[in-house]
């Protein structure tokens, strides 16, 4: 195995490519210590020590210091390892082990963040969020289950009155311009048209046909 090129990442990291393949990012100490430098070669010994010792520990204690300050799912600390350019094998082995102390566990991450805002945001909105967040969609579906039979069902419709009074809404003066605004928002904040209809058409917010 022959090193192909180093390339400084920042003042203190370099980027290690392998027979012409990026393989690892290294301290500029580390080089010195393991003798790595282009055109040379890499000893078997090594390559295993970095890619089996070293990188593991450096990528674990990235997770765990980044889970002191807040939750993660399991694809943002993938993504965040794969941002600090951490081989595949590396990655897969940090996060088996936060995983296996329960560090990092999607469905309770999911009953976390619905618990937090069902009474601030629309079963949808919520939906989409933990999608783009990287949980499963059973784990939702439990998550939603699970929060709604320990704190009750969500009254979307009055997550709407209340977005309505919030935005000073008045059906009377309100023109059809200015409706339909106020319904494209709150469709943006995951509501369905159905309830938006309901609400913006019962009598304390105006006459029926609103919607139209």
């Amino acid at each position: 195995m022959v090193i192909t090129k180093t390339e400084a990442v920042n003042k203190s990291k370099y980027a290690v490519s392998i027979d012409g393949e990026f393989a690892f990012v290294l301290y500029k100490g580390e080089l010195h210590k393991y003798g790595i430098a282009e055109n040379r070669e890499i000893s078997r010994d090594i390559y295993e020590e970095i890619m089996g010792t070293v990188l593991p520990k450096r990528a674990k204690l990235r997770c765990m210091n980044l889970l002191k300050s807040r939750e993660y799912t399991r694809q943002q600390m993938e993504d965040k390892l794969r941002q600090g350019k951490y081989p595949p094998s590396v990655i897969e082995e940090a996060l088996a082990y936060v995983e296996s102390f329960g560090y990092i566990d999607d469905a309770a991450y999911a009953r976390h963040y619905v618990s937090a805002y069902m009474e601030r945001k629309s079963r949808r909105s919520m939906e989409d969020e933990l999608r783009r967040k990287g949980v499963d969609r059973s784990l939702i579906e439990e998550a939603m289950r699970t929060v709604q039979e320990e704190d009750g069902l969500q009254d979307e419709e009055a997550m709407i009155k209340d977005l309505l009074r919030k935005k000073r809404y008045d059906a009377e003066s309100a023109d059809l311009k200015e409706k339909r605004r106020i319904q494209a928002f709150l469709y943006r904040k995951g509501f369905s048209p159905d309830k938006i209809r309901r609400v913006m058409n019962c009598e304390e917010y105006g006459a029926e046909n609103s919607w139209e």
